[in-house]
C-alpha cells in the first residue's frame, strides 16, 4: 500500500483519516515490553460484582453462576425525564432524553476476560445481550440500544470484574446516525448494503482480513484510526443482535473471542480496549441498509507501555495514524490462535 502521506474515507461515518507511513519506516519499531499483569483472584470479596456481593448502590447480587444482568445502580440515563422549556434560539437547543443503563456480567469468575472464556460461555455473553436488546427495545420511547465493553483501567473500566454496559435511549447517538446515513445512501445508489460489499472486496483483498468464518469477519477496516483497530461484521443483512439464528451466535462468539485472544498474544497482556455493536434503530421501520457490526478500538501502539493519544491535530483537526492498517492486519493475522497464558502452561 502507499508509503507516502494520505487520507483515507471512512464510508460508514464519510469521515477521513490522515495516514503517515513514513514516520514509521519499519512495520515495527520500538521495544516491546511485557508487564506482568496484576494476578486476580476468582472471587474478590471487596468487588461490587462478584455473586452474593452488595454493589455501591446498597442491592445485594444474587448467587449467580452464569452471565448476570442488572439495572445500572448509576445510570447515565433515566427512564423518566424533566421538560426543557421551548428555546426560540437556534444556538441554544437542548432536549431531554429518557433511557435505561444496564450491567452484563460476563460469568461470577472475577479473573477471567473474554479470551478466557470457552466459545459457550461467550455464546451465552452474547445471546444475553440480544435478550437484553429485546427486552430494552419493547420499552416505549426507546430508539436505539448501544452494547459495549470498556476493558482494562486504561479504557476507564472502574471495575476489574470482567463485564460489559447496555445503554437504551430515545434518541439515536451520532455515531450511529452518521452510518444510518451512509449506508442509507450506498443502498439506494447501489442496491446493496455497505458492509455487504466491503467485507466481500476485504476478502479478495486478504491484506487487511484477521479472520473469518461462515457467518462472520473481523478486519482492520481501511480507514482505521486507532492502530489495532477491528471491525467485526456479519455477511448477511442482519439488522441486531435479536435478529442472530442460534449458529451466528456461536460464530460470532469463535470470532469474538479469537480477535481477544490475538490481541492479549500481541504484548502479551490483559489488552485493553472500548467495543460496541452497532444495530440498527428501534423504530419500528425496516433496515436494509443495515448489517450488524462490531468496532474494537484498542489505544496501544508499539507496547503494552505505549498508547497512541488523541490530541493536538487530532482533537482540533482529523483523526491520523503512523502504522498503517495494512500493517497491523498481518501482525494480528500472525500471532497464535492459543492464549499466551495456556501456551505458558
Amino acid at each position: 500500500m502507499y508509503d507516502f502521506p494520505h487520507r483515507r474515507f471512512n464510508p460508514l461515518t464519510g469521515d477521513w483519516v490522515l495516514v503517515s507511513p513514513q514516520r514509521t519506516r519499519r512495520p515495527w519499531k520500538g521495544r516491546i515490553e511485557k508487564t506482568s499483569g496484576e494476578s486476580l483472584p476468582a472471587f474478590d470479596p471487596t468487588c461490587y460484582l462478584c455473586p452474593g456481593n452488595t454493589r455501591a448502590g446498597g442491592v445485594q447480587n444474587p448467587s449467580y453462576t452464569g452471565v448476570f444482568a442488572f439495572d445500572n445502580d448509576f445510570s447515565a440515563l433515566v427512564p423518566k425525564t424533566g421538560s426543557i422549556p421551548g428555546e426560540s434560539h437556534p444556538l441554544f437547543q437542548a432536549q431531554a432524553e429518557l433511557g435505561i443503563c444496564r450491567v452484563v456480567c460476563f460469568s461470577p469468575r472475577h479473573d477471567l476476560t473474554i479470551p478466557q472464556l470457552s466459545v459457550e460461555q461467550v455464546a451465552q455473553v452474547i445471546a444475553a445481550w440480544s435478550e437484553q436488546t429485546t427486552d430494552l427495545c419493547r420499552m416505549p420511547g426507546i430508539r436505539h440500544v448501544q452494547v459495549f465493553e470498556n476493558k482494562g483501567a486504561i479504557m476507564g473500566c472502574s471495575n476489574p470484574h470482567p463485564h460489559s454496559q447496555i445503554w437504551a435511549q430515545g434518541s439515536i447517538p451520532n455515531e450511529p446516525a452518521k452510518e444510518l446515513g451512509e449506508q442509507r445512501d450506498y443502498l439506494s445508489r447501489h442496491d446493496r448494503p455497505l458492509l455487504l460489499d466491503y467485507v466481500q472486496e476485504e476478502q479478495q483483498r486478504k491484506e487487511r482480513m484477521v479472520l473469518s468464518n461462515e457467518h462472520f469477519s473481523a478486519i482492520v477496516p481501511f480507514w482505521a484510526v486507532w492502530p489495532f483497530e477491528v471491525l467485526i461484521t456479519a455477511h448477511r443483512p442482519v439488522p441486531d443482535l435479536p435478529s442472530l439464528t442460534g449458529e451466528e451466535i456461536i460464530s460470532l462468539a469463535e470470532i469474538y473471542r479469537q480477535l481477544a485472544i490475538r490481541y492479549d498474544n500481541l504484548f502479551e497482556i490483559s489488552f485493553p480496549y472500548s467495543m460496541g455493536f452497532h444495530q440498527a434503530p428501534n423504530d419500528g421501520q425496516p433496515h436494509p441498509e443495515w448489517v450488524l457490526h462490531a468496532h474494537f478500538y484498542p489505544p496501544l501502539l508499539r507496547s503494552a507501555s505505549i498508547r497512541k493519544f488523541m490530541v493536538g491535530y487530532e482533537m482540533l483537526a482529523m483523526p491520523q495514524r503512523d502504522i498503517t492498517p495494512e500493517t497491523s492486519a498481518e501482525r494480528l493475522r500472525s500471532l497464535p490462535d492459543v492464549h499466551y497464558q495456556q501456551t505458558a502452561d
